[in-house]
Order: structure tokens, then sequence, then C-alpha cells
């Protein structure tokens, strides 16, 4: 596969994909010329599909980041298909107001991609069996085999509605959890969610699992919906995207073992 050996010659400038394209304002979203490959809620499907391309890089421990763009060239107002930068999806980065620090979080993960402010900020923490070890967005942590994690997610609303005068409900979250199977293949848990699951301080909501590590080593990473799509579905065309919305992070890796 070509993005393999792209990443397997530059692991270091080939740090990831636009995991959600721009032109999401165009009829057929994205913009894909090819009919058989839609968007999945506005998602690439190597994105959207658990257990699909991302995830099989993922399952190989490979550090490879997923961001949301806009690709603006007119916007929908003025006759084009296009929202403009940042109206319509968001990439997150955990970083300081500084240029270095920004480059380096998007190098290594720490970020998380959004459409239409269903979420404004994330926090994805892992803690290992003693609560002492912990790995967030982009990290790894290191626990013996069979040990026992502790997964932490917050999630924060925006204060005020998005560009489409809109304050969209989060319908569920997904825990996803993959590891390496013994035939290559990725092998995926997913955990769902939903609004009776998660507890509310202001415009924070907070949910947590108890988990077994992934045996052999293994990631996890969230998304979540305005939706009640169980998994998110082709976008058709004319489908307006503010009526489904979704949130996906970077994976945390685990690594587990002597």
């Amino acid at each position: 596969m070509e993005l393999l050996a792209w990443h397997d010659a530059a692991p270091q400038v080939l740090v990831g994909m636009e995991g959600a394209p721009g032109h999401q304002a165009a009829p057929e979203r994205g913009l894909y010329r090819h009919a058989g490959a839609p968007t999945f809620g506005g998602f690439d499907q190597m994105t959207a599909e658990v257990g699909g391309v991302w995830d099989g890089m993922l399952a190989q421990g490979r550090r490879f980041w997923i961001t949301a763009t806009s690709d603006s060239h007119v916007n929908r107002r003025d006759g084009g298909r296009d929202f403009d930068p940042g109206e319509y999806s968001k990439t997150y980065v955990w970083a300081r107001h500084e240029p270095a620090d920004i480059l380096d979080a998007m190098r290594h993960g720490r970020m998380f991609a959004v459409t239409g402010d269903l979420v404004d900020a994330l926090e994805l923490t892992v803690r290992g069996p003693d609560g002492g070890d912990a790995a967030t967005l982009g990290g790894t942590l290191r626990v013996p085999e069979g040990a026992r994690l502790r997964v932490e997610l917050r999630l924060r609303q925006p204060a005020g509605p998005n560009a489409n005068g809109q304050r969209p409900r989060l319908d569920h979250v997904d825990l996803i959890v993959g590891a390496r199977g013994p035939d290559g293949a990725p092998r995926m848990e997913v955990r769902r969610a939903g609004a009776g699951d998660w507890r509310r301080d202001g415009r924070w909501l907070s949910l947590s699992w108890e988990i077994a590590a992934p045996a052999g080593g293994g990631f996890l990473r969230v998304r979540g919906s305005s939706t009640a799509e169980a998994e998110p579905q082709p976008d058709p065309p004319g489908e307006d995207p503010w009526q489904d919305l979704w949130f996906y992070s970077n994976p945390v890796f685990v690594r587990s073992g002597t």
C-alpha cells in the first residue's frame, strides 16, 4: 500500500492525513470524485470505518494522526461550495500559542478534529493500574501484561451557538479500543456511552471506563456524534452537514509486557 510505503520512508515527515476533507458545504461533501467512496459523516472512509485503514495503521503501532481541514475556495454565501476556514470544521491542538509548540503537538498527535462545534475541548487520559502513570493524546502508556486501565474522558460544550446558529446536542460517545490480531488485521472493540452515562459539570461532560489493557499492546481513541447512528453512514448528495456532526480524537497507545 502506497500510504504505508510513504510512512516507512519518512515517518517524521508523513505524520498523518486529512481525516475530514474540506468542501463540506458542497452537495457531495468533500467533493470526492469517486462516487463509490463518499464521506461518512463528513469524514473520510479511511477514518470513519472501525477496523479500516487508519485503525490498521494504528494497530501496527504507527504514529499516524488525523486532522479536519476547510480547503476553502469560494464560500457558499458567494455561490461557492465551501465554508470559511473554521466555520464548520476545526482541528484543536493542545499546545502553547507558539509556532514551535503547535508544530510539535501536530507531529505528536496532541489534537482532535470536530465539525459543527459539537465540542470545543477534549481531554482523553489513560491511567495504569496504580493510577499513577498516565498518557494522553498521542502518548504511550506502558503497563504490565493483563493490567487494568482506567480511561477518563472530558468534553466541553461550546458557550455559544455554532456558525449555523445551533447548539448541537451530543447523542453518544464511543470508546474504540484496537490491537493487532494474530493475522495482522486490527482487532477492534467499541464501547458506547449515551447521555445517561456521563456526568455534567457546567459545560463539561465526563466519562470513565475500566478496561483490560489490549493483549500485546494497542491503542484507544474516542469519537462522538450528534446523530443516533451506530456507525457513520455514507453521506447522500445534498445532505445538510449541520445535521450530521462528529468528533474524532487521535489515539493513546498502550504498550504491555515487561
